[in-house]
């Protein structure tokens, strides 16, 4: 008869998980699947495999979270090298051209990646998730098919040059979601005319998460038993949307789906349409995400996303070794 390894319960909340370099954002939440029985596990954020940081890995109930956390925007340290172009835009593509690069100045550099500021759109890579027709991009470039040019809205609030030792060239960009860096070095290669490609990738912030926050997926597998300790409740995972106690009445009402009046439950601050809430109960419990908005003539909370207990007994089932 197989051994009977344990079952852990599934948990509901955050994990920051610094993802290491090489594995897939979705391979590393299958190892946290498999192995500490969480069933019900999603993500925040997609990271390629050569890049490492912040993945904002969901829990349990966190998964209705993911909307509200995906959406912020990132910092990223990166290293591109000038000189040489890829077809997927890194250092993990195959070479395209490789191109003299020593009459490129660092003021040269300096002054293109500034100029990542006032981009406000930029080139979807053919190598990318992004669909066409219903069909990833990397799908048809890798099947021989003709690949779309495709754009996206972008915003750059801040890119900074970090040191550079051309042709390398490490750099510091703070962006909005679902900004491409490895498009953001191939901008900069075109600008300057002699190619450019990312080498390694880092994301230090996933708002309003930190990489100090962030636990190894080695310390997360390795220590099983204290899964728990590392995961951020859910009326933590929202730290920057106002917490609202509610009496035990309230907490019932929400919990039925009803409306709450803005001026029943929020006194103490000013509110307007399209703010956004979280109920919690009299234990800290999260019950529901709300926004303000007009009924009439009044401002109500209406419930954006319900939470309800998790269960008791909450756990995976038990796995033998021959998973």
């Amino acid at each position: 008869m197989a051994k009977k390894k344990p079952a852990f319960p599934q948990q509901h909340g955050l994990l920051i998980l610094n993802k290491p370099q090489g594995p897939t954002s979705y391979g590393c939440l299958d190892q946290i699947k498999r192995h500490l029985g969480q069933r019900k596990i999603g993500h925040a954020g997609t990271l390629d495999p050569m890049a490492s940081g912040v993945l904002v890995v969901l829990l349990g109930q966190a998964t209705k979270l993911a909307s509200y956390i995906s959406g912020g925007d990132k910092i990223y340290r990166g290293h591109l090298r000038i000189g040489l172009a890829t077809d997927t835009y890194d250092i993990e593509g195959a070479v395209e051209h490789q191109f003299p690069w020593e009459h490129i100045t660092p003021e040269d550099v300096g002054k293109t990646v500034a100029e990542w500021r006032d981009l406000l759109e930029q080139e979807v890579p053919a190598y990318s998730a992004a669909k066409h027709k219903g069909k990833p991009l990397y799908e048809l470039k890798r099947t021989g098919q003709e690949v779309p040019v495709k754009t996206k809205p972008v915003e750059i609030f801040d890119a900074q040059v970090l040191d550079i030792a051309l042709p390398d060239v490490q750099f510091r960009v703070s962006c909005s979601q679902g900004t491409y860096v490895r498009s953001l070095a191939h901008s900069l290669g075109k600008r300057l005319g002699c190619g450019a490609t990312l080498t390694a990738l880092v994301r230090e912030f996933s708002h309003p998460f930190a990489l100090e926050q962030a636990y190894s997926l080695e310390e997360v597998l390795g220590e099983p038993d204290s899964l728990a300790e590392k995961i951020l409740p859910l009326d933590k995972c929202l730290p920057h949307w106002p917490s609202l106690p509610l009496d035990g009445s309230q907490a019932r009402e929400v919990q039925n789906g009803t409306r709450l009046l803005v001026r029943d439950v929020t006194a103490d601050f000013a509110v307007h349409p399209g703010d956004r809430a979280q109920f919690v109960d009299a234990t800290g419990r999260l019950l529901a995400l709300v926004e303000a908005k007009w009924e009439g003539p009044v401002l109500v909370w209406t419930i954006l996303r319900g939470f309800q207990p998790p269960k008791k007994h909450d756990v995976a089932p038990e796995r033998t070794n021959h998973e």
